[in-house]
């Protein structure tokens, strides 16, 4: 094998733990700003889930580009708006400018720089291991974040939050050189020409078809219930949550960071697995184990010790779920479209986070507490699970 499809993984693995990080850094920040400027959680939650809603609206349009012309150019200028958007949050202190720098600019950063994206890019370039090539590549997500998280932590704690911001869109601007240098450009040969095959479809037309299997409304459901109990609940207000029960920052972010690492091999485990045994059958156990896990978040508690098994058990099933979902994406809907479709279904995703970020904000103001978010994500899991039984393991691509 050359050295392309493994580049390509390499540095998609940075992007994304950039762009991840950057995301999990304004749950960190939550609370400061509303003990600065006396923001509601509500306002803050909200600003989180109109980021989402931003990304669910890029996804799609982000995946299809991919589609035409590889991921190089979408994860650029995906890096450029993070940039621009974190420097601007670095430099504010009003309200809408906060709505505006993470919910619009650094926003349509999350929507490029996507595990959807990344994961139509590997699909394109490996013939054989394509389910390992996805969980590294995509395990970026998370697995950057374990060192990333508690040093923007540290920084907040010694100087403010505005260095973390500030620091996080310098790094992004370093990125946007790398990718320019060495992320390959288009398609490889072989792709190339499926690529091609497909060129008289018109997007309206390739999206309807799309829509119509049952396969995708299985997997849409299911990552929309996956958004809301990871990108809408975990990084939204895990940190608040913990600092609600009393932990300070540093431990605070050193379990998210550990959740993070789990998380990492979490996330390469299912690739090497996608690739050995029944798919449904893991994806419905991880939904299945990511549900029961939530039972150890409601007794937290005053317990640290409570707090980092969670973050154990919750990062082995945390984001496993993307290399499983998109080789039955790449199976049973078809390569030549992956990226629109998987577009579509991580669509879903940022708008079930939306829902669990909004919720959780609107619920935590009017009750003062997070059962009820908790509790509804264990049953919600457990229902995507059941759902994701319904496939069957093997299947010719829908759309060729």
């Amino acid at each position: 094998m050359t050295w392309r499809p493994w580049l390509i993984v390499g540095l998609s693995f940075l992007a994304l733990a950039l762009a991840y990080s950057a995301r999990a850094a304004f749950g960190l920040a939550m609370p400061l700003w509303e003990d600065e400027f006396g923001w509601t959680r509500s306002f803050t939650s909200s600003t989180a889930a109109t980021a989402l809603v931003v990304t669910a609206i890029l996804a799609p349009l982000a995946g299809r580009l991919v589609d035409k012309m590889g991921a190089r150019m979408v994860i650029l200028i995906g890096l450029g708006a993070l940039a621009a958007g974190c420097l601007l949050l670095a430099a504010t202190s009003q309200a809408w400018a906060l709505l505006l720098a993470f919910g619009g600019v650094a926003a349509v950063g999350f929507g490029l720089v996507a595990v959807h994206v990344v994961s139509a890019a590997v699909e394109q370039e490996f013939d054989s291991g394509q389910g390992l090539a996805t969980g590294i590549a995509t395990s970026g997500s998370t697995g950057g974040q374990f060192l990333i998280v508690p040093l923007l932590a540290l920084l907040l704690a010694a100087q403010s939050w505005r260095w973390a911001f500030a620091t996080l869109g310098l790094a992004a601007l370093v990125m946007v050189l790398c990718i320019w240098r060495w992320y390959p450009a288009g398609f490889r040969a072989g792709n190339k020409a499926s690529a091609d095959e497909g060129e008289g479809a018109t997007l309206l037309e390739d999206g309807i078809r799309i829509i119509r299997l049952p396969a995708f409304q299985i997997l849409f459901w299911s990552y929309f219930i996956c958004g809301y109990t990871t990108t809408g609940v975990i990084e939204t207000h895990f940190l608040p949550y913990a600092a609600f029960c009393g932990f300070p920052p540093l431990p605070s972010a050193t379990a998210y960071g550990l959740l993070s690492a789990i998380n990492l091999l979490g996330m390469i485990l299912a690739g090497w697995l996608t690739d050995r045994m029944n798919r449904p059958l893991l994806l419905g156990g991880i939904y299945l184990l990511r549900g029961l896990s939530f039972i150890l978040l409601v007794h937290v508690g005053a317990s640290l010790e409570t707090l980092f098994l969670f973050a154990i058990l919750f990062g082995l099933v945390d984001y496993s779920t993307v290399p499983v979902t998109a080789s039955l994406v790449a199976s049973h809907i078809g390569v030549r479209v992956m990226g629109l479709a998987f577009g579509l279904i991580s669509a879903g995703h940022q708008i079930g986070g939306a829902l669990g970020a909004y919720l959780g904000g609107v619920l935590f103001d009017l009750y003062a507490r997070y059962d009820w978010v908790w509790w509804s994500s264990l049953w919600l899991a457990v229902a995507a699970g059941l759902l994701v039984f319904l496939m069957r393991d093997k299947a010719q691509p829908a759309l060729a």
